[in-house]
């Protein structure tokens, strides 16, 4: 299983963004926070190709979670970039089930996979 998931979009940057966003909030999810990270290294004079990454949360996934086993906060929230590279716009995650493995605790396994559901739906929905 590949780790990462990510999609190529003939969107632009910002419209793919946009996109994000507004899906993530159509399933369920709530959006905390969007990093601009090419402003954030242009304050420090380096340049970057555009990237956003946006900070997604379900409070029910993450309550859950929680519960099942409190490290996995490390993890939180998921997140989920909108970046260029080569002239393309591609929207990406890291696949939950991938990380679920860590932390030895099976019943993250099914968890996970119900988040992970969710993030590749809002990625589709989102290309």
């Amino acid at each position: 299983m590949q780790p990462i998931f990510e999609v190529v979009t003939n969107k632009s940057f910002g419209e793919a963004v946009d996109a994000v966003i507004e899906r993530t909030k159509a399933n369920g999810f709530r959006v905390l926070h969007v990093h601009d990270v090419q402003a954030t290294l242009a304050e420090k004079n380096f340049e970057q190709e555009p990237l956003k990454i946006i900070e997604v949360c379900n409070a029910k996934y993450a309550h859950t979670a929680l519960q099942i086993e409190v490290t996995v906060s490390l993890l939180m929230p998921c997140r989920i970039n909108v970046y260029v590279t080569e002239g393309k716009t591609v929207i990406s995650t890291v696949k939950p089930r991938s990380l679920a493995g860590i932390f030895n605790k099976p019943e993250l396994q099914s968890f996970a996979e119900d988040v992970e559901e969710v993030l590749l739906r809002i990625i589709d929905e989102s290309k």
